[in-house]
């Protein structure tokens, strides 16, 4: 008896040591990998975040099914990144008010170092609960236009007419914003529309998650998939794969250098970065 007490103890005490060294093992592998690239301040500078207010996963139209939103890292990572290089960030979402966060991407084995930031800064948490509506932002103020991904912005980005005239404000703006996303952010993109009525973001070089990814987290209800969505806007889609695309990353520019995009959730850090530095060679 006392033997099978102490395997069964052995076996829950190796079970405890895997799972607080599951968030160290994902990383290992690729999850939110740390930037060590170039890095620029732009004190004067603003940035502003746009985010979905979707917050339900579930076939396109349906009304319940699991919690979802903007995946923290994807709005956390270039949040910090923006803030610590000396710039305002402003956060917006399609529709305003409180910013849904997918509860999962907070889980302890995805969770970021700023995610953990974010948890503990109440004036961040502040902006998130009163995002700006779309409808209201003045874009000309902005320097860099980030838009974070998430489940969520499969149902409300490519969808808004708001957003994609933003989007085409902020590229004709006088200040000449870089303009970026990750993931699922990406879709805010699609729509936008150049002064002769032609897609915006035809022939440019371009990336987003990729449909295998989303085959592989088996989540393919959502009405958008981005690789589909740029491929149809005429984009040069770029990518990286790995054994699960959830560990792979890519980070891309067009030719012109106004347009910085991200492919995954591992990718915010250094397609902020990058839009910082692009922005610092434009002025």
């Amino acid at each position: 008896m006392r033997k099978i007490v102490t395997g069964v103890f052995t076996v829950l005490a190796l079970g405890g040591v895997l799972l607080l060294s599951l968030p160290t093992i994902l990383h290992k592998a690729g999850l939110h990998p740390s930037y060590s690239g170039p890095t620029v301040t732009l004190p004067g500078k603003r940035a502003l975040i746009i985010t979905t207010s979707h917050d339900v996963l579930a076939a396109w139209g349906e009304t319940e099914g699991e919690a979802t939103g903007v995946m923290a890292s994807e709005m956390t990572h270039p949040y910090y990144t923006f803030l610590d290089g000396g710039m305002a960030v402003d956060l917006a979402s399609i529709q305003g008010g409180e910013i849904p966060i997918d509860p999962q991407t907070l889980r302890f084995m995805v969770k970021s170092p700023e995610d953990e930031r974010y948890l503990n800064d109440t004036l961040a948490q502040a902006k998130v609960r009163n995002s700006i509506p779309i409808a209201d932002v003045n874009i000309d103020q902005y320097d860099i236009v980030f838009l974070s991904g998430g489940w969520g912005a499969a149902y409300d980005l490519a969808q808004s007419l708001e957003l994609s005239a933003k989007v085409s404000e902020a590229y004709y703006g006088d200040k000449a914003a870089v303009i970026g996303g990750v993931c699922h952010g990406v879709l805010g993109l699609v729509n936008a529309r150049d002064r002769d009525g032609n897609l915006l973001i035809a022939g440019r070089r371009m990336t987003g998650v990729t449909d295998k990814q989303i085959k592989e987290l088996g989540i393919e209800m959502t009405p958008l998939h981005p690789e589909t969505e740029l491929r149809k806007a005429g984009v040069v889609f770029e990518s990286q794969t790995a054994f699960r695309d959830i560990f792979a990353t890519h980070v891309t520019a067009d030719d012109e250098q106004r347009f910085v995009t991200g492919q995954n959730q591992n990718s915010g850090l250094e397609t902020a970065h990058t839009m910082m530095r692009l922005l610092s060679e434009l002025n």
